[in-house]
């Protein structure tokens, strides 16, 4: 792994709404997603970050672990929150792209308790 081009990235997802896409194969994306016209994605280093800023206070989360090297041209580095870069995927995800997936809290006051695989 490298500090600009890390293994995983993280989704994070309605928990319901993920396991329908795992059943199909394949994730188009959460509504902002669909709006912005490409997969909001977080490094390990800014994952809890953007679950305490977009999801205070949801239960009802996954934490997608995502391969880089499966995603190929469609991912893309760009500046977004303080001008770090941030992954973007310009398509949908496949399943098969999925390394391992967990359930996640936020609490009322943007703490959470992230998995101790995330590294």
């Amino acid at each position: 792994m490298n500090k600009l081009h890390p293994d995983l990235i993280f989704k994070i997802a309605d928990a319901a709404a993920f396991a329908e896409a795992q059943d199909e194969g394949i994730f188009a994306g959460a509504p902002i997603d669909l709006k912005d016209g490409f997969i909001h994605f977080s490094t390990a280093g800014q994952v809890a970050e953007t679950l305490k800023l977009h999801f205070k206070g949801r239960r009802d989360l996954v934490l997608v672990a995502v391969r880089t090297a499966d995603l190929g041209d469609a991912l893309k580095w760009e500046p977004s929150r303080g001008g770090a870069l941030f992954p973007h995927l310009y398509g949908s995800l496949l399943m098969s792209a999925v390394d391992w997936t967990e359930g996640v809290e936020v609490g009322e006051d943007g703490t959470c308790t992230l998995p101790s695989r995330i590294g």
